[in-house]
């Protein structure tokens, strides 16, 4: 229930689900309310996150408005699901989690305040308790001889609002149409006569609590709504900004489709090069490096970070080095280092780097899916958007996982493949290497499984500039297998 509160001279309320009918009779408003429950929910406790609105005018009230939760209900009962808890808390967290929204923390002053369900949620979303009220139903049923005077002197569980204790009419005084004025006769007699309230009777009490939080609420409004304001400004210039690409759409032109398609990937293309290249734009990223700035830390921070973590033992290489010179001179003395001995050592030095640098390649390849991620959400006015951006992650979620790398490769000593060494289109993934005619990837020429295959790198001469790897089975078995007719 959204109550709203209105001074006005004539007391009367109004449903917004029955506007223009003005309700004078406060049981006929009681009447409304449960009827339209029933119509929304059901006749059998059921809940529903759809607000009855009611605005109330009458000159005994302050300008208020109030969102009336259900409390937490732990066993369902009639139509009630099974996970009625859940559901009622998400409805309440739905509201409370707002920062603008000020919680009443209603609490029965005849129940343990430390294991209040109220104070409980109000202190998953607002741990300061900057924005919570503390209400005390109940003082008088409390058991002969207790009060609630430390509760309400804010001393024990202290909020920064504070507490307001109130009693309400009883069940017996509903059934008897206990009118309110005299119910605020009663309340106010209770805490006038009490000893333990009657020092703080003039902070207790419906009436009270009814200008405190017609206070608190001005007053929070007043500190949140400059936020309001520069939040709603920035949404209307956004808005403004995408009223002007409309401002010349012509739906008659069968050609508006593409021009759109266009001016979309245009626009892609030109976001993502500014993103890389870092070349200036409007909306610079103060927060965190991104994009091109993010590749270029990848490769000048990152990459020496991880080169810096390769041990490298300067004992062990030098008795490797000593091994490989004498291993090449043989029976012989040899007067010169052989350079074989040399090309042998700083190989299997340079291969070393070869997990950081593919590390740093990934990064980069990832960096690269953000960014298109990134440019992709900018085309807000492409009608299917979301099916766009769907696929979009998918393609580079899957290429990113798949394809391991791609590039041009010659083939050797296989007599049976046409053009001899001709170089050809390879694709790596983690299952498999295919080669292609060129790198369109249209004529498939073979794919061979990756399944039990082991790769070894074949020595070349010094001066080549030619890596040559080789795959074999470990079993001996042929690697490369076509049937010939």
């Amino acid at each position: 229930l959204i109550l709203q509160l209105i001074n006005g001279t004539v007391e009367f309320g109004e449903f917004l689900h029955q506007k223009g009918k003005k309700f004078t009779n406060f049981e006929e408003i009681r009447q409304e309310i449960e009827a339209e429950t029933d119509r929304i929910t059901g006749s059998n406790k059921g809940i529903s996150n759809i607000p009855i609105n009611l605005r109330v005018y009458s000159p005994h009230v302050l300008n208020l408005t109030l969102i009336d939760l259900p409390g937490l209900t732990k066993v369902p009962i009639g139509d009630q699901p099974a996970d009625i808890e859940n559901q009622i808390k998400g409805m309440i967290f739905q509201f409370i989690r707002k920062e603008t929204c000020l919680i009443l923390a209603v609490t029965p002053a005849n129940t343990d305040l430390a294991n209040s369900d109220a104070l409980k949620l109000a202190k998953e979303v607002d741990p300061q308790g900057v924005r919570t009220i503390g209400v005390i139903t109940k003082l008088d049923l409390m058991d002969e001889g207790t009060d609630a005077r430390d509760i309400l002197e804010n001393k024990l569980l202290p909020l920064r609002r504070g507490y307001i204790g109130v009693v309400n009419r009883s069940q017996k005084d509903i059934e008897g149409r206990k009118d309110i004025h005299a119910a605020l006769a009663a309340e106010r007699k209770f805490f006038l006569s009490h000893p333990s309230y009657r020092h703080i009777a003039d902070r207790l009490g419906t009436p009270y609590l009814q200008k405190v939080l017609n206070q608190q609420l001005t007053n929070h409004i007043r500190d949140t709504l400059p936020a309001l304001r520069d939040r709603l400004q920035k949404q209307m210039l956004t808005l403004e900004k995408d009223v002007d690409q409309y401002k010349h759409f012509r739906p008659d032109d069968p050609s508006i489709k593409t021009k759109a398609m266009l001016q979309m990937i245009q626009q892609l293309q030109s976001d993502f090069e500014r993103t890389i290249e870092g070349s200036g734009s409007a909306l610079v990223n103060t927060n965190e490096l991104s994009g091109g700035a993010k590749i270029n830390r990848i490769f000048h921070e990152r990459l020496r970070f991880e080169i810096v973590k390769m041990s490298c033992d300067e004992k062990e290489l030098r008795r490797e080095i000593s091994f490989a010179i004498r291993n090449i001179h043989g029976i012989r003395v040899g007067l010169f280092t052989p350079d074989m001995a040399f090309e042998a050592i700083v190989k299997k030095q340079i291969s070393q780097l070869k997990e950081p640098i593919l590390k740093c390649v990934d990064l980069t390849v990832l960096e690269l899916s953000n960014v298109v991620r990134i440019c992709t959400d900018k085309v807000g006015m492409l009608g299917a958007q979301s099916k766009t951006e769907n696929a979009v992650k998918t393609g580079t979620r899957n290429l990113g996982s798949q394809v391991i790398r791609k590039g041009h490769m010659c083939i050797q000593n296989l007599g049976i493949m046409k053009g001899g060494s001709r170089p050809y289109w390879f694709v790596l993934t983690s299952e498999s290497i295919s080669w292609f005619k060129d790198e369109d990837e249209k004529e498939k020429k073979f794919m061979l499984p990756l399944d039990g295959l082991k790769l070894r790198d074949i020595e070349q001469g010094f001066m080549s500039r030619r890596h040559t790897f080789g795959l074999f089975n470990p079993d001996g078995r042929n690697v490369y297998k076509v049937s010939m007719d």
